[in-house]
């Protein structure tokens, strides 16, 4: 079972990429947080997910392509087992496909790895704490590529949950008054962020508010 980010240990994370180099700095960058501990490196989703099984870590920080399975199916799979820690995936590749995949699946957040460290680290915070967690660069691709509508165009869907937010409510509380699983809510928050140009939960409230989209009361 995921642990909670306390005060008293630090967050246990697990790091899956199939490159030794890549692998090894990044354990290596993580490591100099005293609130961070790698428990365990995997190559792949199939190593990642024994990892997780006997870990049990707080977070999987994960690349996207890989041999055997990749990222995604990884993070279908454990946004699909109870009790899973929440992923956060740290890739080279942002395509709107690559993107738009890993959200549907399950993904946390997703951040380019040419991120500065502490927008890692606290992307990796945030995650944890059951945030959602989108690269500002990812957010402009998507738009400017015009694979997701711009903010103007937010589906009914996502004006609600944006909302629902501001009026406080977690993920798992707004899935239960919509009557959807939480993953869903994940995903409805991620596209909007992308289409408001945001990377938080707070900033999404407020530029839905600007743009006229939500009222606050």
């Amino acid at each position: 079972m995921t642990a909670a980010q306390g005060e008293t240990r630090p967050l246990r994370i697990v790091v899956v990429d199939d490159h030794p180099v890549v692998r090894a700095g990044i354990v290596a960058m993580l490591s100099e947080h005293d609130g961070l501990e790698v428990v365990g490196t995997g190559r792949n989703g199939a190593e990642c997910l024994n990892l997780v099984a006997d870990l049990a870590p707080d977070l999987v920080l994960t690349d996207l392509r890989m041999p055997v399975m990749d990222g995604v199916e990884t993070t279908a799979r454990l946004s699909a087992t109870p009790g899973a820690p929440p992923v956060l995936v740290l890739t080279t590749y942002d395509s709107d496909t690559d993107i738009v995949r890993a959200i549907e699946a399950g993904a946390r957040g997703y951040l380019l790895k040419d991120a500065p460290l502490q927008t890692l680290v606290d992307a990796i915070r945030s995650a944890v704490r059951g945030e959602e967690v989108l690269a500002p660069e990812v957010a402009a691709r998507l738009s400017a590529r015009g694979q997701v509508a711009r903010s103007a165009q937010l589906s009914a869907r996502e004006i609600e949950i944006v909302a629902l937010v501001a009026d406080g409510l977690s993920n798992a509380a707004i899935g239960r008054r919509l009557f959807i699983g939480e993953a869903t809510v994940k995903t409805h928050l991620l596209r909007a962020f992308a289409k408001l140009g945001v990377n938080d939960r707070t900033a999404a409230v407020s530029a839905a508010y600007r743009e006229g989209l939500i009222r606050l009361d």
